[in-house]
């Protein structure tokens, strides 16, 4: 078993975070996460579920060539379709992990059609399968919490006596308290044969908010490894936040006598690139990332701080990252000083990059007074936006507005053709996208739309965000720009462009209609 004192951190962001609806992830997003989740020091990165699709298939695959230090463990249900498949993936990985989960609570061994001698003849073999391909197997009991205790018990014994060396006890509905999540632990090093010889995991998820509290409850009674995404994005109300779970264990020694081989510092950063490339802004009151974590507006919270920051803070901001800097940006600056600047805010990009950002970089600073840390990440998430590779590009836009009607005219090209439309609308936003459809028609659904400030002033920058829905497949777009209808508009067509690349994949062999991968 591994350390007591050590806490391993499993980051699930590029395969539960992903299942947030809309925030799929393009691949060469999934790389960068990828590695940026790598240099942290994750622990294991749990890449995707490669029977999904053959994009997640090569995700994971391309992930696990390229990664230098952590884990990379693949997905698959108990069947051993899904397990060859994992394995194919995660094969290529210096460190390979395979796995496997089903669902043991009653209601879930009712839509299985299996009995709870059934189920652990099925537990038994799928688990030996994956221990004959890989060293590494680990094993879910989805929907542990409402699993009868004895039963428990009993599928986590056959699980160890299989061969799975992690075994991962799940509150995949968000049901449990903190008291529970610990005396289950407790309970299953207690009853369960060679218990003390595998690791214990738990994935909480926050339908109750109280994802965090169960998972360091967890901890506490003996589980080793905190399953974990950033900004706890994921299935519903999310997952345990990495950055919360990680610093609660830095901050809390006294209560939490553990350790993390995370690099905290980076973590600031992370939270703002997922943000960025899922589209699901991070909100103001989140902890540890959100805008205000570490703001004070109260007069006894601003004169406490003054005179002594612990006050009123139980963190230092650098510990996450978030570091002052005595450059100040603006349109004198040059290219060097923007360089260091998006370095120090964790972005090295390569010189044809660069030259993108900069040149957005002087229009911004041309139309605004200050460039805030924000509009210079904003700034790098638009430059992934109406690139010259896409399908659809925003050409040209003009919005007409007024008590008597509004009106807007766009030019876009589709697929290199340049095409215009002038279409009226209750509102410029919606007269804009209106226009898209006449010049690209779509029987998309708009189901979120987004507006949020960069910066604080008039001249602020927008970040938009859009949701769309087609067929069942849900993708988001973002863009950012201090004019809000054309961010508006670089999001929406980047939402259909993405929503087009989607509609060419399909699913090797794989219906997805009865893929259940909560965990």
């Amino acid at each position: 078993m591994t350390d007591n004192t050590r806490v391993l951190i499993f980051d699930t962001t590029l395969r539960d975070g992903e299942q947030s609806p809309g925030a799929t992830m393009t691949h060469d997003e999934k790389l960068e996460i990828a590695q940026a989740l790598d240099e942290m020091g994750v622990d294991i990165i749990e890449a995707g579920f490669p029977i999904a699709s053959e994009g997640d298939f090569e995700a994971v695959s391309d992930i696990a060539r390229n990664s230098k230090n952590s884990v990379i463990c693949g997905l698959s249900r108990a069947n051993l379709k899904d397990i060859d498949r994992c394995w194919e993936a995660v094969k290529h990985a210096r460190r390979p992990r395979i796995h496997t989960f089903i669902g043991t609570s009653p209601s879930h061994r009712g839509i299985t059609n299996l009995d709870q001698d059934q189920m652990i003849e099925r537990i038994y073999q799928t688990v030996t399968h994956a221990r004959n391909y890989c060293e590494d197997v680990q094993w879910s009991a989805m929907d542990a919490i409402r699993t009868e205790r004895d039963y428990l018990c009993r599928v986590v014994e056959t699980a160890i006596k299989a061969g799975a060396t992690t075994i991962n006890i799940p509150d995949t509905v968000g049901y449990t308290l903190p008291q529970e999540s610990a005396e289950i632990i407790r309970m299953l090093l207690e009853r369960v044969p060679g218990a003390d010889r595998i690791i214990f995991a738990t994935h909480c998820h926050n339908d109750l908010g109280m994802a965090t509290a169960n998972a360091l409850a967890a901890v506490s009674a003996g589980a080793r490894q905190i399953e974990c995404t950033i900004n706890g994005l994921g299935e519903r109300a999310g997952n345990t936040a990495l950055e919360e779970v990680v610093m609660a264990i830095k901050v809390r020694r006294d209560l939490m006598p553990y350790t993390t081989g995370i690099d905290t510092t980076k973590i600031m950063n992370l939270s703002r690139r997922v943000s960025q490339v899922s589209g699901f802004p991070v909100q103001f009151n989140k902890a540890v990332v959100g805008k205000n974590a570490f703001l004070h507006e109260s007069g006894i919270h601003q004169d406490g701080v003054l005179k002594n920051v612990e006050t009123f803070e139980i963190m230092k901001p650098a510990d996450i990252g978030l570091t002052e800097t005595n450059i100040a940006m603006g349109k004198h600056s040059g290219r060097a000083a923007l360089r260091s600047k998006l370095s120090d805010l964790g972005f090295d990009l390569a010189d044809n990059q660069l030259n993108d950002v900069f040149v957005r970089f002087k229009a911004l600073a041309d139309r605004k007074k200050e460039i805030y840390d924000e509009d210079l990440v904003a700034l790098i998430s638009d430059s992934t936006a109406n690139t010259d590779s896409d399908y659809l590009q925003v050409k040209w836009l003009r919005v007409v507005c007024g008590s008597d009607g509004q009106e807007a005219e766009l030019k876009m090209t589709v697929d290199g053709v340049e095409k215009s439309a002038r279409v009226p609308g209750d509102g410029p936003v919606d007269a804009c996208f209106k226009a898209v459809k006449a010049i690209y028609p779509t029987n998309a659904r708009l189901k979120v739309y987004q507006v949020q400030a960069v910066t604080q002033g008039t001249d602020a920058q927008a970040t938009v965000s859009v949701r769309l829905e087609e067929d069942g497949r849900i993708v988001t777009g973002s863009a950012a720009d201090t004019d809000t209808i054309l961010a508006s508009v670089k999001a929406y067509v980047g939402a259909l462009n993405r929503l087009r690349v989607r509609s060419q994949k399909t699913a090797p062999d794989a219906d997805m209609k009865t893929v259940s991968y909560k965990i």
